[in-house]
């Protein structure tokens, strides 16, 4: 992995908001951004921004359904970013 890589993925763990979605994730596999937005206490707007700085670091992946975006962690994440989701 380039170190540039590597440092876009540091960024996006180095927030508590994002981690929080991170875990919610993990625990729920899928979910919509009104979803995470109310679990993790935040407005929609703020939360859509987290979730953009988590999917450009290729840790997050979507689907449009409709209206809604569904977000999931990304099926196919280099070994060191399993091992940071580990420890969530």
């Amino acid at each position: 992995m380039k170190t540039r890589e590597l440092e876009r993925i540091f960024k996006a763990f180095a927030n508590a908001r994002r981690l929080s979605i991170l875990s919610y994730l993990k625990r729920r596999k899928s979910a919509t951004v009104g979803e995470i937005a109310e679990h993790i206490r935040l407005s929609f707007k703020s939360t859509s921004k987290h979730l953009i700085i988590l999917r450009s670091a290729g840790i997050l992946q979507f689907e449009q359904s409709s209206l809604e975006m569904h977000y999931r962690i990304s099926g196919e994440l280099p070994p060191e970013v399993r091992t940071l989701l580990s420890i969530l």
